[in-house]
């Protein structure tokens, strides 16, 4: 009866624990972007959930467990071992001239040992390099916040723009349609022959395949932002462009100098370089001696026979200091100190690459926002100029002055305008991220 009750209890135990548990799951699944979510919604769900950052946070609690690991070495570390022995045959030893047989049959030995380490090249290393070990993780943490950033952002753009596509070509659909009514009309009419209405269906068929290109080009952008968000590509979800004006965020001071010092990857550089001075001055410590205390107490079982054998104990116990001192290993401690010297020489190299490649890449995307920003303004200027002569010429064509095919390369014009517009105020978002990256200036925190 008492066994069921416990077992009872038992079974009990581990179906509220695993209650607990399937609700913690379902929790951290349950977690949902929200509707219209804005660009900073996006960017904050993306640092909470994108894999990446998963993983790097993890990597955060991976390096913490080394760190204690490796410092676990100054605490004390304790030992049991135990032997039973059965002698065969006795050592013979030799007394004033007689043979005799030492020992007894059979032994047994229980032993404890506590070791203290006080001098250890190994935990002084560890020690010194806790800092920079912590700091190495969380700067990869915000290399890849900071990726995330400039992703999502670009994402969210690209949406927005092909959000802005589409409404064009839909408004296009909508003039052609009413051409078509309207060339139709005049052709039923007799005004005109059949080719106006043709050309017209033409060019409504064509935009028509345009609006389902466009389409499926950004229902493939969705998934993609679906992928950075860890969002199954299955689940809806909707974005707000209210506010969102692309022209309004496509401003950048050109007059920011570029500190290399900011960067993600020129301080992660410096923390590795620290790391190998700590390795460097590791491998000089290895001409120091090894220092250590310890303790141990044991418990001693002799009988000849061996069914008496644990019925008396003869104990023993000691304390004392361990010195280990290596004076010479064929100059492998010299060999591997000019070895991390020569890891330092090199990473001071690195360094100096990386500035370099950090100044050009800084200056190639500068080069290209300033080329995008002439660019996207030329693109502006010629969609205005487009849309006053398409007015006109409408204008014109209703009262008879200009032909259908001159109002249909006006409305071609218009809608290549207006799409070239979108596109070079993308390529302008685009490159003012790469900027803000160059500069180690984006913002990874809302």
């Amino acid at each position: 009866m008492k066994f069921k009750k416990v077992a009872l209890s038992l079974f009990l135990a581990c179906c509220v624990a695993g209650y607990a548990q399937a609700q913690s799951v379902n929790n951290a699944e349950s977690e949902k972007l929200n509707s219209e979510a804005t660009l900073d919604e996006l960017i904050d769900y993306a640092l909470r959930n994108k894999i990446d950052l998963k993983q790097a946070q993890i990597d955060q609690e991976i390096g913490e467990r080394e760190i204690a690991s490796a410092l676990s070495g100054w605490l004390p570390q304790i030992n049991a071992s135990a032997s039973l022995i059965h002698n065969i045959k006795l050592q013979t030893m030799v007394f004033e001239g007689q043979a005799r047989q030492l020992g007894v049959k059979n032994n047994s030995t229980v032993g404890f040992q506590a070791d203290q380490a006080i001098l250890s090249p190994e935990l002084f290393q560890a020690s010194r390099a806790a800092k920079y070990i912590r700091q190495q993780n969380n700067l990869n943490l915000e290399n890849t916040k900071v990726n995330t950033v400039v992703d999502v952002s670009k994402a969210y753009y690209d949406i927005l723009t092909s959000e802005e596509t589409i409404k064009i070509i839909n408004e296009n659909i909508v003039r052609l349609k009413r051409q078509y009514t309207e060339a139709n009309a005049r052709y039923e009419t007799g005004l005109v022959d059949k080719i106006d209405y043709k050309r017209a269906q033409i060019s409504l068929n064509n935009a028509n395949a345009q609006l389902k290109s466009a389409n499926e080009a950004r229902k493939y952008k969705y998934d993609y932002l679906k992928s950075l968000l860890n969002i199954p590509t299955a689940e809806e979800i909707s974005l707000s462009f209210v506010n969102q004006s692309l022209e309004s965020n496509i401003l950048l001071d050109t007059t920011e100098l570029l500190h290399i010092a900011n960067r993600v990857e020129f301080r992660q550089l410096e923390t590795l370089r620290e790391i190998q001075k700590l390795n460097t001055q590791y491998q000089k410590w290895s001409f120091m001696p090894r220092l250590g205390a310890y303790a141990n107490y044991n418990f001693n079982y002799l009988n000849n026979e061996f069914s008496q054998l644990y019925a008396h104990n003869y104990p023993s116990s000691a304390i004392g200091l361990s010195l280990s001192f290596p004076i010479f290993t064929g100059t492998k401690r010299i060999q591997e100190i000019r070895r991390s010297e020569l890891e330092e020489e090199r990473i001071e190299w690195d360094l100096k690459n990386l500035e370099n490649m950090i100044s050009a890449e800084y200056s190639a995307a500068m080069a290209s926002y300033r080329s995008n920003m002439n660019e996207w303004r030329n693109a502006k200027e010629n969609m205005e100029l487009s849309e006053e002569v398409y007015n006109t010429i409408k204008l014109q064509y209703d009262a008879g002055v200009k032909t259908y095919l001159e109002l249909m390369t006006a409305e071609s014009d218009l809608r290549t305008t207006q799409l070239n517009y979108l596109n070079a105020l993308y390529t302008v978002l685009s490159s003012k991220l790469d900027i803000q990256k160059a500069l180690g200036t984006v913002e990874t925190t809302l």
